[in-house]
């Protein structure tokens, strides 16, 4: 009988020493970004700040920008297999996953970074995005606007005659953004951004497609001094999660890990709209010069824009529904 007692004891005990474990267990959260001291970075150090306080140490956060845990195309694998929790690149490389991604950045779509986050933010749109690469057990846990898209080349692009013969990176290989430069003559390179740099000071490449923010993290203009803009062109940045971590977590964490990223979205429509103004001036103080497109040029350009994306959108029903979605988001909100 005694020793029945004692092992039904020990049995409560280990019971109860499982549950605390349970309880304590924590979780570690790996994020990469590409990119350093920019939106992507303030958000992280913010969202880090906010799951680890509330989830009292049962969520470990570490930041790896800069390109810390690997290249682009690594890291989106990485978040795919399960061995990186969240990475946080322009969605171009998203496209092996899931194609859907690509109609975000399609050109034309957004007057300005406050609009198009507004579009963003739009309940059914984040609700069409939040399916995006479920087939593959990833999902954005959120999407913002990085910049506007400027092509940091050698030479100013001066008209669309000017394209011709360039050979330019571009962030991912999405026909919806390397398929009008190849209208216009131009070689786009899908190519990682921690190669451009000597890419560039080796002329393998012309030019590289990128946003003021990336032009200065990595000190572009000692070796390129021209930035083309692209009429109504924006670089979009998604964090992409593995959605098996995420249910890991269980309910209560993985709520604070959603609240805190959402929480901190608005960092989106006030840094980043402020530190693009910040951003460029140290462009030009670092000899740096912005090139525009005449009007009557930057109208052949969306032309050709605009006949690709009807070509492509029609062939895939889905993405097609997903863009007449985003159009008519964009109206709303104008």
């Amino acid at each position: 009988m005694r020793h029945t007692k004692s092992l039904v004891a020990a049995l409560a005990a280990g019971a109860l020493l499982s549950g605390t474990a349970v309880s304590a267990q924590q979780f570690t959260m790996k994020l990469s970004s590409p990119t350093i001291n920019d939106s992507n970075h303030e958000w992280m150090k913010l969202f880090k700040a906010g799951v680890e306080e509330r989830s009292k140490g049962k969520i470990k956060v570490e930041m790896y920008p800069a390109n810390q845990l690997g290249q682009i195309p690594a890291t989106v694998d990485g978040v795919a297999l399960g061995t990186i929790e969240m990475t946080i690149p322009a969605i171009g490389f998203f496209i092996g996953i899931e194609p859907r991604f690509q109609t975000l950045e399609t050109a034309g779509l957004f007057d300005s970074m406050a609009h198009g986050q507004k579009v963003f933010n739009d309940p059914d749109i984040r609700a069409r995005m939040a399916t995006f690469g479920e087939a593959k057990g990833v999902e954005p846990l959120f999407t913002m606007l990085h910049g506007e898209l400027y092509i940091g080349a050698h030479k100013p692009i001066r008209s669309i005659d000017d394209f011709k013969g360039m050979k330019l990176r571009s962030a991912g290989a999405a026909p919806l953004h390397v398929e009008p430069f190849k209208q216009l003559g131009a070689s786009p390179i899908s190519m990682p951004l921690g190669e451009v740099v000597p890419a560039l000071q080796n002329k393998a490449i012309d030019g590289a497609m990128a946003t003021y923010p990336v032009f200065v993290a990595f000190k572009y203009y000692d070796v390129i001094k021209y930035a083309n803009r692209l009429p109504a062109n924006y670089t979009v940045v998604s964090a992409l999660v593995n959605r098996r971590f995420m249910k890991s977590l269980g309910p209560e964490l993985e709520g604070i890990v959603r609240e805190e990223a959402r929480k901190h979205e608005s960092l989106f429509s006030t840094y980043a709209l402020t530190d693009h103004d910040r951003v460029r001036d140290l462009w030009q103080k670092n000899g740096g010069e912005t090139i525009n497109l005449s009007a009557g040029d930057a109208k052949k350009y969306q032309d050709v824009v605009e006949g690709v994306i009807s070509k492509v959108v029609a062939a895939n029903p889905k993405m097609k529904e997903d863009y007449e979605a985003l159009l008519a988001a964009a109206k709303k909100y104008r």
